[in-house]
């Protein structure tokens, strides 16, 4: 019922644009908890859209609709019924911004803005202020459990056989590895030997 009545609003308060559309930015709403006093900050993007002007409104707790003010490219701002001391708006970035200055439960509402062009507005649903509320506390994150692959378990005839498999077939890869760089080294000594001194080796060989 408040989206509605949020947007049934603004399309009544920006019928004198002539010749332009109005179109609904999907946004989450955002949600915020100033503290009682403090001042809060509420931006309102340009990224994906060309920006002359934005026009800041709030919803009140009571569903009554407000029109805060209108701020351009050269930080002009032509304010509504509301206490211009509380509020500034200005152009930072390729963003607008509106500070609400000391902060109070009175304040509490959804801040949206409508960001125009010379053809079209742009409507984004902005930001609940919740000023004094506590926070929910989010669940602790838990980690997940690492898996034990020290031990083998590859005792039934159904389980999985991959794991002791590799567990079993590396060690004896690499036993007849060595044992075959062992031969091919013997074999290379012997036949770097002189004639002679293989022949001696032989003889004495069977003489024992």
């Amino acid at each position: 019922m408040t989206l509605l009545l949020l947007g049934w609003s603004l399309l009544t308060v920006l019928r004198w644009t002539s010749g332009s559309d109005l179109v609904l930015s999907q946004q989450n709403l955002t949600v915020l908890y100033p503290k009682i006093n403090s001042s809060e900050i509420i931006e309102c993007d340009c990224l994906d859209f060309s920006c002359d002007a934005v026009f800041w409104f709030r919803i009140s707790s009571s569903n009554l609709m407000e029109f805060i003010g209108k701020c351009n490219n050269a930080d002009r701002v032509n304010w509504g019924k509301v206490d211009s001391s509380k509020y500034k708006s200005f152009k930072r970035g390729a963003s607008f911004v509106l500070r609400i200055i000391r902060v109070t439960e009175a304040d509490q509402g959804i801040y949206s803005c409508v960001l125009k062009d010379t053809k079209n507005e742009v409507w984004k649903r902005g930001t609940l202020l919740l000023p004094g509320v506590t926070p929910p506390t989010q669940p602790p994150k838990t980690k997940p459990k690492p898996s034990d692959r020290s031990s083998c378990r590859c005792k039934g005839s159904n389980s999985p056989k991959d794991g002791c498999d590799s567990l079993i077939l590396w060690p004896l890869v690499g036993l007849v590895a060595g044992l075959g760089l062992t031969l091919l080294c013997i074999l290379y000594y012997f036949s770097r030997l002189p004639k002679k001194c293989r022949h001696q080796f032989m003889k004495k060989r069977q003489m024992t």
